[in-house]
């Protein structure tokens, strides 16, 4: 779970990172209001989890109240990146001598933890890394022993930090460790941590992904969650189990294991190019125990979905052989009912799958296709909805 900025920033302040208070609000009569209140210049910053609000004209200065009320309104309602602004912080402005960068991520490649630090931070951190690498400094962290002041040093020198705030640096160091660490986080980053002209460290932005996984231990992250802004069908998939995300495209798929379904929407989208762009509309993994009510829960998801012109169901039986699996479609397209309006392309294969076939083929339900190979079924999926679409125009 992604974090808004001034969600990231009070798990910092629980954590002891310093941060600048701020006020988050939802219309420009309660900008006015915070800045009122926090007097002098404040800056008034779209809250959208995703990078590049600045450029984007979703931080500005203002000097009065009034201004941030004229600012506020500019920037509610603003698109950063297909996110629309539904809320900005009101927070006071910070003069600025130096901005740095400090992050902590999960680094799956190497399954261990990543640090990541540069005396260049600030909105051209992603063309710092990408031009003058050497600047950005990426120091392994150990799973077990993880950050001590030791290793918050050695960090702080690999970015060749000033002496001068060598100390405050290495302090937000472990601070920001321990919240990746006590969070459960699996992205804990600071940009810019900035310097100001009394030498105080200060982090004035703050990025956090939270581990879903881990839920659990973590009842009150559960306030964090932002359901006004999640996709309404993700939000029902979340409530029945389905590991299910929306995409852009016409045809949903269904899948058996996260590595299959990966697969199913590359070889989707090779053969919508075919069809008119057809792309995958969905990713949906049911996962290993593919029963009635797993399939017709996952079916109602995708069918819920206008954007779906057709449904691609590729499973490959396992634990859960093909005739189960067949069976579950069967019956799923019963409970399902009337709802089921949209052609469905089936693709079984693995364990038991002459008796999967054969209970489909017996079952002859008028919306299901059965395709023997993958790609083959991906075209025929990719052409029904094409025809759907074409139909619908």
């Amino acid at each position: 779970m992604d974090l808004y900025e001034y969600q990231a920033k009070d798990l910092f302040h629980a954590h002891g990172v310093p941060v600048l208070p701020g006020r988050v609000v939802t219309t420009s009569a309660q900008a006015r209001a915070a800045a009122a209140e926090l007097g002098g210049t404040v800056v008034v910053k779209a809250q959208v989890k995703t990078g590049g609000r600045g450029k984007a004209g979703g931080v500005q200065l203002a000097d009065t109240p009034e201004e941030a009320q004229r600012k506020a309104t500019a920037i509610l309602g603003l698109d950063i990146k297909g996110h629309t602004v539904h809320r900005v912080l009101v927070t006071p402005a910070c003069d600025i001598v130096e901005e740095y960068y400090l992050s902590f991520i999960l680094d799956r490649t190497h399954r261990t933890f990543l640090a990541m630090a540069s005396v260049q931070g600030g909105m051209d951190i992603e063309e710092v890394a990408a031009t003058t690498p050497e600047a950005l400094a990426k120091v392994p962290v150990d799973p077990i022993s993880g950050v001590d002041a030791a290793k918050a040093t050695e960090i702080v020198q690999a970015a060749a930090f000033p002496a001068e705030v060598a100390q405050a640096a290495a302090d937000t160091v472990l601070k920001l460790w321990d919240v990746f660490v006590a969070e459960d986080a699996t992205l804990v980053e600071v940009n810019p941590l900035v310097r100001d002209p009394r030498g105080s460290i200060i982090a004035l932005d703050g990025k956090v992904t939270l581990d879903d996984n881990a839920v659990f231990r973590h009842p009150d992250h559960a306030e964090l969650a932002d359901s006004a802004g999640q996709d309404p069908l993700e939000a029902r998939a979340k409530a029945r189990n389905l590991n299910y995300v929306k995409l852009d495209g016409q045809v949903g798929i269904i899948g058996n294991g996260a590595g299959l379904v990966m697969s199913t929407l590359d070889v989707l989208a090779y053969a919508g190019r075919a069809h008119g762009g057809m792309r995958p509309a969905n990713f949906l993994d049911i996962g290993g125990g593919a029963n009635a009510q797993v399939m017709a829960d996952g079916l109602d998801i995708i069918l819920g979905d206008p954007d779906v012109h057709s449904v691609f169901v590729n499973v490959f039986g396992g634990i859960t052989a093909c005739d189960q699996v067949a069976t579950g479609i069967v019956q799923a397209l019963n409970i399902v009912g009337e709802a089921a309006t949209k052609p469905l392309v089936v693709r079984l294969d693995g364990n038991s799958v002459a008796e999967g076939r054969r209970i489909l083929a017996h079952a002859a339900h008028p919306l299901v296709t059965m395709v023997d190979t993958m790609d083959a079924a991906a075209d025929k999926a990719a052409e029904l909805a094409a025809l759907t679409c074409a139909k619908g125009a």
